[in-house]
């Protein structure tokens, strides 16, 4: 298990000031007094009172192709597994989830406005299935988390969401699409995006940041931060698609590690931050505690075990390690779920991580 320390005074608008201390938790437990998950998470603060959190494939329950720690819950998991990694992260983080159905628009929505709790972890509208189909059992009951409690029935699409609410985790799933995470600590108002290549195009920053300041943000005080994704030597798309994602995005044309042509996701998101009004210098960089993370974790033995077993690249975790250039990119590093490595691999399945952000209570 890992903890990432950060300096509570990391960030207002420059560079964040990381404590460069790792706690050393190798002697922690892998579950709680319970038998219940503790996920591995990477948190950033990201400024005062707000913290942005990246999840990891580590100190889950999950089992197979979507080991060890899935959040998503369309991708054909047990549901009680998917809801066992949820409430635990919940806890971990004290905080509410907040899910919504990505669906790779630019759509954003005010979750103060959906304010009731409807599954133990938070606000579920997410679509995720909540019950087996066909196999004769059922998901786990609810019924402790308290009366009125119960698995999400219904799905709000949307690709971004705000909120002035303490104690309320923002998340956005991820397997190679990037989360942007955005805050105003001045004006108490946070933001989380979807941004694949889908999202961007239809302006789905634009559209966080607009909601952001119709609750009281201003452009120049928003602070934000791009998460894992999978890079522009990795994504690899049809030369139409990289042509047409280039007009829209000038410089994000690229040419992959498989000779063929590929776009970056970041480069794009970076444009639509300034078109947004953000200014440069309150793009915080996550690079660093990620490095930090995924080095620290270079001989974990769950993660040694994951390499091993998912077939995904170069079995042994070492070799990953030794060649990996980009640590936010979720094809290269085996921290990540990625969708693309998956599909190389033949895997049938795979899971999905969360970015997320809060505000403090």
């Amino acid at each position: 298990m890992i903890g990432i320390m950060t300096d509570s005074s990391s960030a207002t608008h420059g560079s964040p000031q990381f404590d460069d201390a790792i706690l050393d938790s190798s002697a922690m437990s892998p579950t709680d007094s319970a038998g219940n998950p503790i996920p591995v998470t990477i948190p950033i603060d990201l400024a005062p009172g707000v913290k942005v959190v990246y999840t990891t494939r580590l100190g889950g329950v999950s089992e197979g192709d979507w080991g060890n720690c899935n959040y998503g819950g369309k991708g054909g998991e047990a549901p009680e597994l998917v809801e066992a990694n949820r409430v635990a992260l919940a806890k971990e983080l004290h905080a509410d989830l907040s899910l919504v159905s990505q669906t790779h628009s630019g759509i954003a929505v005010d979750m103060d406005e959906h304010v009731e709790r409807n599954a133990a972890f938070g606000i579920d509208v997410s679509g995720t299935v909540a019950s087996y189909d066909g196999t004769g059992r059922r998901n786990v009951s609810l019924d402790q988390y308290g009366s009125g409690v119960r698995p999400a029935a219904t799905a709000l699409g949307a690709d971004a969401q705000v909120t002035t609410r303490t104690g309320l985790a923002l998340g956005m799933f991820a397997a190679d699409c990037m989360p942007v995470l955005f805050a105003d600590p001045e004006h108490g108002v946070i933001g989380a995006a979807h941004c694949g290549r889908g999202g961007l195009l239809n302006g789905v920053i634009g559209s966080c940041v607009r909601l952001m300041v119709s609750k009281g943000a201003q452009p120049q005080h928003i602070v934000a931060t791009l998460g894992p994704r999978i890079c522009a030597d990795c994504y690899e798309v049809g030369g139409e698609i990289a042509d047409d994602f280039d007009a829209h995005f000038p410089g994000s044309y690229s040419l992959t590690r498989f000779s063929g042509p590929g776009v970056d996701l970041a480069a794009a998101a970076l444009q639509e931050l300034a078109a947004a009004g953000i200014p440069r210098d309150n793009i915080i960089d996550s690079r660093p505690r990620v490095a930090a993370a995924t080095e620290y974790l270079r001989e974990d033995e769950e993660l040694i075990g994951l390499c091993l077993r998912d077939d995904e690249d170069s079995p042994r975790l070492s070799e990953r390690i030794a060649k990996l250039r980009h640590p936010m990119c979720t094809f290269e590093n085996p921290l990540w779920y990625s969708h693309r490595r998956s599909s190389r691999a033949n895997k049938a399945h795979e899971g999905r991580m969360l970015g997320l952000i809060v505000l403090s209570r």
